[in-house]
């Protein structure tokens, strides 16, 4: 499992009862989580939180509030995130993450590339991923169907003073065009969704969508290139299937290593570590 360095804003208070007991700076926010099955370890935080995600039967849920700011700001290393709660239980950062930013920003301050350092960035969300690589030299293309969650990553870069490439667009059909236009990458990073639906309504399921996918964007890698990350929160898709995608699809081409394990949270309550999806990661030796 990999895991985050110390990460001073976030805490991962207790977990059990399918939810979360999560410190955000100074707010005590609880969050459901389906990995979380056994019983909460007694942190006493649990009946003081200043917010909690409620499901609905019916699908989503709404937050129920004790005292909580509409948004407010997290540190992780140099950078600065905005985070907020949403309509959907996230917060706009996945702390877990952090193990892979630290990874990416080493591996793009050691490239001895002649010239700037090119990232692509796909479902890139609110941008902690495209911030960290920009903060370490690179220049990033962000790309994320939705135009309001791209307009929260321009936020997150504000705050850090850096600059992007920012695309709104459907990340498959953005892939097409950078393939006709020739374009390639030193690295690139796919943190796909489970399921969704791009601008125009294409249907996005990982099972059935994300094999063509990297297919496709493995081309876009560089003769040069460095890395090339895999995210999957979809509780069915064992880390292991990440690898083999990758040993079949870069590893022939680009040679270098392909590994894949769990991302995880250490629960400060009890010591042990949550597991929060997986990442499967191409990196040239």
């Amino acid at each position: 499992m990999w895991t985050p360095e110390v990460f001073p804003d976030y805490e991962l208070l207790d977990a059990g009862g399918f939810n979360r007991l999560e410190r955000w700076g100074k707010h005590i926010l609880i969050r459901p989580d389906p990995q979380a099955l056994w019983p909460g370890q007694g942190h006493p935080l649990w009946e003081k939180a200043d917010a909690v995600y409620n499901r609905s039967e019916k699908g989503g849920g709404e937050w129920s509030k004790n005292s909580l700011p509409a948004s407010w700001s997290l540190s992780w290393r140099d950078l600065i995130f905005k985070v907020r709660p949403t309509g959907f239980k996230h917060t706009g950062i996945f702390p877990e993450q952090a193990a892979n930013w630290a990874v990416m920003q080493q591996l793009i301050r050691e490239s001895k590339k002649t010239g700037q350092f090119s990232v692509l960035n796909l479902f890139a969300y609110t941008g902690a991923a495209t911030v960290s690589c920009a903060k370490a030299g690179a220049l990033v293309t962000h790309v994320d169907a939705a135009k309001g969650i791209v307009s929260w990553a321009k936020e997150n870069a504000d705050l850090s003073g850096i600059e992007a490439r920012w695309i709104v667009d459907d990340c498959t059909a953005f892939v097409a065009k950078e393939l006709r236009r020739g374009k390639t990458y030193d690295g690139i990073i796919l943190d796909p969704p489970s399921y969704g639906r791009g601008p125009g309504g294409q249907i996005w399921k990982i099972e059935d969508c994300l094999y063509t996918l990297l297919s496709q964007t493995v081309q876009l890698l560089s003769p040069d290139a460095k890395f090339l990350f895999i995210n999957s929160y979809t509780t069915g898709l064992a880390p292991s299937v990440l690898r083999y995608l990758l040993e079949i699809l870069v590893s022939p081409r680009f040679g270098g290593r392909a590994e894949a394990r769990e991302l995880g949270l250490p629960v400060t309550q009890t010591g042990l570590f949550l597991p929060c999806g997986a990442t499967g990661r191409w990196i040239q030796s």
